[in-house]
This record gives structure tokens, sequence and C-alpha cells, in this order.
């Protein structure tokens, strides 16, 4: 029984209690069941008593014992007792909680997936970073996150497409162009320019693919080092991302906005909403009618689109693709921004607290022997995806960077994060995944399988505690995808290594010296596969490997 299934169980009691007009009230839609802090308060319980005694008009003691009477006889319950002002403590009969290890191990990879968010269609937006520089710490951080918050919102049941916004368009990509040509003429760098180390060498790619190129007019040369540089820096971007164990569906250009006509569309539009107007030569959209702390120009006096023209054009387009929730993740110098986009929405005739969503990331540091990093082989004065990784590696990457809360700022300390020991967090866990593959590999050895499962026989507290740790993992899914939370599945995993490697210091699978093999061997095995499995599937949406020994 996991704790879904024990809550649809208290709504059947509290149901039967108002019909028998034990107390008024209604059935709530929702009844939160949890783990105690305590084991010996039982398995699980829930504060619903306390929740409709005041709709009841009566005390809590007297709504719980009225819906105890009738959990009590409920199939699979051992015990339920009232406790302090109303709670119910509710202890599973030995043979419901252990069945759940059975559920688990049969329902493998799929255990732990739900519907919680079926039905939506959710646009993921993250990274984004320009294509004239490698990705740098700060994208780290978002690739991390949003690559764990993808495959989270797609395990608790909704259709996403991940997606990436290539800022291929205006001012910076002629100065990256520009930057590239001089470069390849071994001339300084425009001041404005880009001055990182990967620029003569980008330069060197573009010549050897389009060798005419320096012999062209330096307005034509421009542009050649500019588009085919965007080239060679999107697939860089690429194979940084996908080394790390990122992977977009989508990676949309924001020149292809303007090539489609898709930006003067959206001016159309909003100027049909009656959002538009003209000022001092300049196209304005008039976002102070919806929050914003000023207006926002859309096409500059001189005839130049703003970024916030291709902004309102992206938003429009993701819509058209029929995405009813379109979320950004932005940059910790992006507050500003949130405002502007809800107005955007709200000149395009949305509601900007159902469609669009804004995940504000903060700033994260890498520090060694005290200091912080600073510098990078290829970009100068930042640290980049790929430094991140070469110092630190993917798995302890990306765990450290997902086990923390987004709006928390971030150091990470590069001894700390790669130690090999039971103080690091990464580490831990793995160790608990690598420990029940090799419990596995020795039981198999002396004839000990998954050929006999008797759920009665798991009566240890350290049992319970294990069977009622993954019994959660469903709703640690579930909940972490709502509140776009993937920390959340990282510190389950750390308690749930932690109640597992209690549990198999206290309960053998494989028996001392001459004793005999019994069924209770046989059906630890299974529970120390039941771990096996939520600790993979865990690791698994932090995009973190399940290594079987270390």
């Amino acid at each position: 029984m996991t704790p879904d299934d024990l809550a649809a169980v208290v709504r059947a009691s509290v149901a039967s209690a108002i019909e028998a007009g034990d107390f008024a009230g209604s059935v709530p839609a929702e009844v939160v069941v949890e783990r105690p802090k305590n084991p010996e308060h039982g398995d699980y319980a829930t504060n619903i008593a306390l929740r409709l005694a005041k709709p009841a008009g009566k005390p809590a003691r007297e709504v719980a014992e009225a819906i105890a009477a009738r959990l009590r006889a409920a199939d699979g319950v051992a015990r339920v007792d009232v406790a302090g002002p109303g709670f119910l403590n509710v202890t599973l009969a030995a043979d419901t909680l252990g069945g759940l290890a059975r559920h688990i191990v049969e329902a493998g990879a799929a255990y732990g997936r739900g519907d919680a968010l079926a039905g939506q269609r959710v646009n993921l937006e993250f990274v984004s970073a320009n294509p004239t520089g490698p990705v740098h710490l700060g994208h780290t951080r978002w690739a991390a996150l949003g690559d764990s918050l993808h495959r989270l919102l797609e395990a608790a049941g909704a259709e996403v497409k991940a997606e990436h916004y290539v800022n291929d368009a205006g001012a910076q990509m002629t100065k990256f162009g520009a930057s590239l040509y001089a470069a390849a003429q071994g001339r300084p760098v425009p001041e404005d320019g880009y001055h990182g180390d990967y620029v003569p060498d980008v330069a060197k790619q573009v010549v050897a693919a389009r060798p005419e190129v320096l012999d062209l007019p330096e307005d034509d040369a421009v542009e050649v080092f500019t588009r085919v540089g965007e080239e060679l820096m999107v697939q860089g971007l690429r194979e940084s991302l996908s080394r790390f164990g990122v992977e977009f569906d989508v990676w949309f250009s924001e020149r292809s906005l303007h090539e489609s006509g898709a930006v003067d569309a959206a001016l159309n539009r909003l100027r049909e909403q009656g959002h538009v107007f003209e000022h001092e030569g300049a196209i304005w959209l008039r976002t102070t009618d919806f929050g914003d702390d000023k207006d926002r120009v859309l096409v500059r006096s001189n005839g130049e689109l703003t970024y916030f023209a291709s902004d309102a054009a992206y938003y429009l387009d993701k819509r058209s693709r029929g995405f009813d929730r379109c979320v950004y993740m932005l940059g910790a110098d992006h507050h500003g921004y949130v405002g502007r986009l809800k107005a955007i929405v709200a000149c395009a005739g949305d509601d900007p607290d159902r469609t669009i969503e804004a995940l504000i990331g903060q700033l994260v540091k890498l520090v060694r022997d005290g200091q912080e990093l600073r510098l990078s082989k290829r970009a100068g004065n930042i640290v980049t995806l790929d430094d991140f990784v070469e110092l630190v590696g993917v798995d302890a990457g990306r765990y450290s960077l997902a086990r923390w809360s987004a709006d928390t700022p971030l150091t990470l300390d590069i001894a700390e994060i790669t130690r090999r020991s039971n103080d690091n967090p990464v580490y831990y866990v793995q160790y608990a995944h690598a420990r029940t593959c090799n419990a596995k590999r020795n039981a198999g050895e002396v004839g000990i399988g998954l050929d006999v499962f008797v759920p009665e026989l798991l009566t240890s507290p350290y049992e319970a505690t294990l069977l009622t740790a993954l019994g959660e993992f469903p709703r640690i899914v579930a909940t972490a995808a709502e509140l776009r939370a993937p920390h959340r599945v990282a510190r389950y995993l750390e308690d749930l290594a932690g109640a597992y490697h209690r549990w198999y210091d206290e309960c053998r699978i494989i028996p001392r010296g001459d004793e005999e093999i019994t069924d209770v061997n046989r059906t630890r095995a299974w529970l120390n596969e039941a771990t096996r499995v939520v600790l993979a599937n865990g690791l698994g949406l932090l995009g973190v490997s399940a290594p079987e020994r270390m």
C-alpha cells in the first residue's frame, strides 16, 4: 500500500463517517498522509481530523475517533491511534507494507511515474546561451536543473518540450562576426567585440570552411564570419551540453522570427489589441497598463527592432504551437524581465498567471583551496561548462547543482563535491545503489533470488522505515515536478540511502556462517531490489548515473 493508496482509504473512511452522521462536513478532495518523524508513531500519520473539526463543530479528537473506528476495519491496516490534539497514526499490516517491495520491483523503471500533470503541454526553455561564447557556469546550473525538471515533468505526466532559444539576431551577432574577421586577419579585436581565446580558434575554422572569405569585401566577409561562426558555436554548444547529459527537443532561432515575418505579425496583433502607440518616431508597447514599470520600445526611431519585439513574437509562437504553459528559466540578472514578459502576455490577451512561469536562478561560484575560480582556458574570465566537467565530472557536477533550490546562491568546493566519502552526497547515494547491486550479486552466489516473497516476514523496524521511505517516492516525484524543485528528489535520495544503509547493517540478506537460508532472507532480497530500483529511478531523474560497482 502506497501513501496515495492509504490516502484513498482515509477518504473513504471520512465519507463513511459523514454518511453515518458521526459529524457534519464534506469529504476533502485531498488527504495528506505523511511519514511520522518518530517511527514509534506508526508507518503513516494524517491531520485530516484537525482539518475537519471546525466545519464539523466538534473537537478534533472526537472526529479522529470516528474516522479511526472505520480505518481499523480497513484491509491492510493493523492499528490506528489517535494522538495529541487529533492526529491519526496508522500502522499497516506487515504483509500490506511489505507488499510494496514486490510492487516496486515489478513496476521497475515505471515506479514513481504518475499522472499529476497529465494533460498539461509545457514548453520549458532553459540555458539559451548566446552563440557568441562557450556555456558558462551560470548556464551550467540551468542546464542541470532544466534537464532534471524536464525529466520530472514528463514523469509526472506532462507533455514537455525542452527548448533552447538561440539569440542569433541583432547587433551582438555582427560584433561577433567582426571579432572573428579581425582575428582571422591578425588584427586586434574591436574594443566592443569578443576577446576570449576561443575567437581565433573559431576564426580559423571559418576560414578553413570558407577559404574565399578573406577575399570578400569587408561587409560581406563579416556576414560570412557571422553566419558560419554562429553555426560552429551552436554546434559547440550542442556538444558541450550533450556531454553534460542535456539534450533539447528544439533549438529555436531568433533570426527565424524575423525571416518568417513572425515579428511583424506579432506587432500587428498587439496593435490590433490596442496596446501599441507611437512616440518620438519610435513604436511602443503600453506595458504599464499591465503592471510594468515603464512602457517598452518595440521599434526604435531608426527603424531597428528591439529584443522586446522578438520576445513578443517568440511568446506568441510558443502559444501557436499549442503550449498552455510556457516556463522560462532565467538568470539572476533577469528579474526585471519577468514584469515585461507578463506584460507581453497580458497585451496578447492571455492570463500571465496561467500561461507563463518564470524561474529565477541565483549565481553559482566554484572554489578550490578557498579561492574562487574565474579563469577559463577558452573564455578568459569565466568558468565554462567544459571546464566544470573536466574539474568535477558529469555526475558530481549535475548532482551538486541539482540538490539546491534554484533561488539559493551556491558556492561549490571542488574538493568536497569530488571526495569519495559518505560526506559527499552524490557519492553517498551512488554508493547505496552500488551496495544494492553488490548485495544482489552476493545473494545470487549462494542461491538467494527473487523466487520466494513472503511480505509478512518483513517485521523489523528498519524494514518498516525503509518500506515507508520507498513508498514516498511517487509523491516526491509529483511534488518536485509541481513545485519545479528537482532538489527535493536529491534530498529524498539521501534520506533513502541512509535508511537503506541502516537496514543493510541490521537485517542480513545472507545468513551468517552455517545458518540456514530462510524465506526471510529471500524476502529481504526483494526489499534490496526494490531499493535499487528507486535509487536508480531517482538518480535517473537528476541525469546522474547509478553505478553497479564503486
